[in-house]
């Protein structure tokens, strides 16, 4: 099995968070994350594809957005809600209120 990397605190870069939560279906996931609970890829995303999903996943892990962690045969993903605070103050909380603001007028 590949290895799970993740970038440290530290290399956290704005671009690369931006980047990764331009996408409506990793914004989902995200919104899904918020609530801390740690999930797996067929739990927040069961109508996509399970290779399309893993892309989505690997973008947020390798932006720095999420920890994903192995537990036997599945992978438990959780935001990474404290080390974005750290760097990125209000920014995740902005990102959510506009995606929950979006969903509202729906």
């Amino acid at each position: 099995m590949k290895p799970l990397t993740h970038p440290a605190r530290d290399d956290l870069r704005i671009e690369a968070v931006l980047d990764a939560l331009a996408n409506p279906t990793r914004l989902k996931i995200v919104e899904r994350l918020a609530d801390g609970e740690a999930l797996t890829c067929s739990t927040v995303l069961p109508e996509v594809s399970p290779s399309t999903a893993s892309r989505h996943w690997q973008v947020l892990r390798e932006a720095g957005v999420l920890w994903a962690r192995r537990e036997g045969r599945i992978i438990l993903h959780s935001l990474r809600r404290e080390d974005l605070d750290a760097r990125f103050p209000g920014l995740l909380d902005s990102v959510l209120a506009a995606v929950r603001d979006a969903a509202g007028r729906s």
